[in-house]
């Protein structure tokens, strides 16, 4: 598969020449197998790009934009398996778990295409006090000019739709910088928005070198806001280098799972394997810590070790693998190496902890000490970590002690526990037994302190992120 230019799409990157342009080749972290090919943006291709969406417009009414979203909704709900198969290839995730992906992508286009019909505007009387008149103040919404999405490689296919669906929905224009990773996916699914109706000049997707794409179009004055999901570091440099423009940053979690003596045991293992384990463990709200009051801790971690062994680990095309790769190998090497550090300060591997090239083998570690770089640190793999606290205080001691505040969740049967939990806990989402990462593809979602600036995603605070209040007013 390779793509030199569709459309107004662009691409990165390194290597041979195709066509004149420099060619990157994306390849899967399990075999080295070559997944496609793209081709190189310019700095002038980012002046076009910018110019092109600034320049823009046309937007369409409401019910076109609507009618975009639904369309591309349904061919990908028909291309499922390819899109699927695709996700596999470049990101090395476990195929069950790129098909789960592509079906919170359809939810997202889903959403998106309903938002696009609803009017939020507001109505004010303005004779409602002595300085008032007889008049009504009517607000209503406003696209950007443009704005820059710069997305991760951890979800190929739903980190783009987040962003790229509720622009469309907003009717503003958007510039894409999809991760070097996994760009072949960002780029299929321009094709099929391409192909749904949307106007070529409101989306187009650059991929280069950070210093001729990435930089220039944060720093571009004509762009509006930057949303950005990735690490800490490359958000506080987009946050210092930005200029006067609106910022979403998603920056990462190291999030809780919390564990009391009241919780019914079967339900938080499931929490905690499927929360450790998921996507590789690849996810910001993946469960990072668990916490596990005392009087349960044996028990629990007993039951998470044979849990554990249920997860397969191998080929990511296999229909029998529940892990695939992580992204590279050098992150399984960053990951076998916080199992080692914690190891030599006293925790116990327990299970996995094995590593071949990008697999690593889902793993268990008891007595994690409080400061290991293994939880002081996102580690984003198929670790579970378990560290034991002594009541409810303590653990939210601990949860709060970290820099990230994105989710968080609490397995209990007490109400006054959870309540407690939910007041107590300096993030952006506590659930209630349930994963930290729980939500809908419409709901409120982002963190605080080095998690984000505590602007929130989901279709519809994107919507309100990608576009501006209009207010005036008429005499009647």
């Amino acid at each position: 598969m390779q793509w030199d230019r569709i459309l107004n799409l662009h691409s990165l990157v390194a290597g041979e020449a195709v066509n004149g342009q420099e060619k990157l080749l994306v390849r899967s972290p399990f075999d080295g197998k070559e997944a496609g090919s793209v081709a190189l943006a310019s700095q002038n291709d980012v002046e076009t790009a910018v110019r092109t969406a600034s320049g823009f417009r046309e937007t369409p009414s409401r019910f076109q934009r609507s009618e975009i979203l639904d369309r591309a909704r349904a061919t990908i709900e028909a291309e499922r398996d390819q899109f699927a198969r695709l996700i596999t290839a470049e990101s090395g995730l476990a195929i069950r778990e790129s098909r789960y992906e592509v079906g919170r992508a359809l939810d997202v286009l889903r959403f998106a295409a309903l938002e696009a019909l609803r009017d939020d505007g507001q109505i004010f009387s303005a004779d409602i006090s002595p300085q008032g008149k007889a008049r009504k103040i009517f607000t209503l919404r406003e696209p950007l000019r443009c704005i820059v999405a710069i997305t991760p490689f951890n979800h190929p296919l739903n980190q783009v739709a987040h962003k790229i669906a509720p622009a469309i929905a907003a009717g503003t224009p958007v510039i894409l910088k999809p991760s070097e990773k996994t760009p072949l996916t960002a780029l299929k699914f321009a094709e099929v928005l391409y192909a749904s109706g949307l106007p070529a000049p409101m989306f187009s997707v650059l991929l280069g070198p950070s210093e001729d794409v990435a930089e220039p179009l944060v720093r571009h004055p004509a762009v509006d806001l930057v949303a950005f999901t990735g690490s800490v570091p490359i958000g506080k440099k987009i946050a210092s280098v930005a200029g006067y423009k609106r910022l979403v940053l998603e920056l990462g979690g190291n999030d809780p799972l919390i564990i009391l003596n009241d919780a019914d045991l079967d339900l938080a293992v499931t929490l905690a394997a499927e929360g450790s384990y998921r996507n590789s463990g690849q996810r910001c709200t993946a469960v990072k810590r668990i916490l596990v009051q005392a009087g349960v801790a044996r028990e629990f971690t007993e039951r998470l070790v044979k849990k554990t062994g249920d997860y397969q680990c191998g080929d990511p095309m296999d229909e029998q693998t529940r892990v695939g790769t992580v992204i590279d190998e050098k992150s399984a090497i960053y990951l076998e190496t916080v199992v080692r550090e914690a190891a030599s300060a006293g925790a116990k591997v327990l299970i996995g902890g094995e590593r071949s090239g990008a697999l690593l083998q889902p793993t268990v570690i008891a007595d994690v000490p409080r400061d290991c770089r293994m939880v002081v640190c996102e580690s984003f793999g198929p670790l579970a970590p378990i560290l034991e606290v002594r009541d409810l205080d303590d653990a939210l001691e601990v949860a709060n002690s970290t820099a990230y505040g994105l989710s968080s969740s609490v397995v209990t049967s007490s109400l006054p526990h959870a309540i407690k939990a939910i007041k107590s806990l300096r993030c952006g989402t506590v659930n209630i037994n349930e994963v930290p990462g729980f939500r809908t593809e419409n709901s409120p979602f982002g963190g605080i302190k080095d998690s984000g600036l505590g602007v929130k995603e989901g279709v519809i605070e994107a919507m309100k992120s990608f576009s501006y209040v209009k207010t005036f007013s008429l005499p009647w």
